[in-house]
């Protein structure tokens, strides 16, 4: 959850926290993301994610971004 996305991405794109998991793992690619007008509400979605299995994400992102494209390359 964060309330600057474009920010975050940076910080994952240049390794801004280079003991970070997505440092270390080179993970940098935006593939899924959901808007919420709360914080709160964002955090009980981000938990109810988080605790489904790894196929049900993958279904998420296929329905809404198939061709696993990173949706954050034209920020930077």
């Amino acid at each position: 959850m964060t309330s600057d996305l474009r920010n975050r991405m940076y910080q994952h794109k240049e390794k801004v926290y280079p003991r970070s998991f997505s440092a270390r793992y080179n993970i940098n690619k935006l593939m899924y993301y959901e808007v919420f007008e709360d914080p709160w509400s964002a955090i009980c979605r981000e938990k109810q994610l988080k605790a489904g299995s790894s196929l049900k994400k993958r279904a998420l992102i296929e329905q809404e971004n198939n061709a696993y494209e990173d949706l954050s390359m034209e920020w930077f």
